[in-house]
């Protein structure tokens, strides 16, 4: 099977790998000319895995026309901002139906939709199949080197969920499938802004008590919101939630906490968000929920979420603003 891969970044690079293991022929898409040839003619991706030899049967082209040629299936690895825009120029290259694979974490930059809507804005059900992501406590890094990982397969058809968890699934990757697409998709961009909170607390000089009271409130902020969208409760206390949110908070891989430990450390936002070059989907995802609870009365409270956004949005006083929640009116945990 062909798979084209949109990107040619780290996930892209470790999920090419997961697929060229399993015997399938994959083309990446790129448009970073060193990072096309690192791949081509030295067989690494060096910007992202320094000590990494790919395999020369992984291949990577400028030319979108040629990564989706004959593909049964194209993989979005790109950040958020960039896949309407993108599949766009796919549609009228597209001569068969496709498979849609979304791994990119996030909203749409125009309309704040999920991704998963997103790519069914924009092709239509002659065009693709029903559209599947692949969500779950993963990085790249540890992908890359083939260390034990499991994830999910995420669609609201049955069929083609299990038919991308045969696709990727080998010793080293294992797939189990679900079809909470609503939680799934919520979760993994809600767990990005707990992810800068946890750096920030890093930053801050904080230690394992203070993470581990974030992650277990983050769960719980995280799974309110998801349920008041539609999201299944229990779709929290599997992969795409307490797996993802763990890992996100917990791991010097993630760029979302890497971003919070920047900040904490200098001990205000200003300077990161100016000069900020990085995909951090944590920024932009606390602005989108924040806004969002703000203008609805869901009957929620997200205060994690409140107080990123006043870190990022406000410039306020990581510190103070911790002390804040630290002060908020005593109550019962389930609430």
């Amino acid at each position: 099977m062909k798979v084209a891969i949109l990107g040619t970044g780290s996930w892209a690079t470790g999920l090419a790998r997961v697929l060229n293991d399993n015997g399938h022929q994959v083309m990446l898409y790129g448009i970073n000319p060193d990072e096309i040839d690192d791949i081509n003619i030295r067989h690494c991706n060096y910007k992202y895995f320094k000590d990494v030899q790919l395999e020369e049967t992984i291949v990577a082209t400028s030319s979108l026309e040629m990564t989706i040629k004959d593909a049964h299936y194209i993989l979005i690895t790109i950040p958020t901002q960039f896949v309407r825009e993108t599949l766009q120029k796919i549609k009228p290259l597209l001569k068969e139906k496709v498979t849609i694979i979304n791994a990119a974490k996030g909203f749409d930059m125009n309309t704040n939709m999920r991704m998963s809507d997103t790519i069914r804005s924009v092709l239509t059900e002659d065009e693709i199949n029903p559209v599947v992501s692949l969500i779950g406590p993963s990085h790249a890094e540890e992908v890359v080197e083939r260390i034990l990982t499991a994830v999910c397969s995420v669609s609201l058809d049955e069929t083609t969920a299990k038919d991308v968890q045969k696709l990727f699934s080998n010793h080293y990757f294992r797939v189990y499938t679900s079809n909470d697409e609503i939680g799934a998709e919520y979760g993994a961009a809600y767990k990005n802004v707990i992810a800068v909170a946890s750096g920030v607390i890093a930053g801050l000089g904080y230690g394992d008590n203070t993470r581990a009271a974030l992650i277990t409130r983050g769960l719980h902020e995280m799974s309110l919101y998801g349920m008041i969208k539609g999201a299944k409760q229990e779709t929290y206390f599997g992969l795409t939630g307490i797996g993802d949110l763990v890992v996100t908070c917990s791991s010097v891989h993630s760029r979302n906490f890497q971003a919070g430990y920047e900040i904490g450390q200098s001990h205000r936002a200003l300077d990161f968000m100016t000069h900020n070059t990085k995909t951090c989907e944590g920024v932009r995802t606390c602005k989108v929920i924040h806004d969002d609870v703000m203008s609805h009365d869901y009957g929620i409270e997200t205060p994690i979420v409140d107080a990123v956004y006043e870190v990022l949005y406000k410039n306020a006083s990581p510190q103070e603003v911790v002390a804040s929640l630290m002060n908020r009116d005593l109550k019962s945990e389930q609430l």
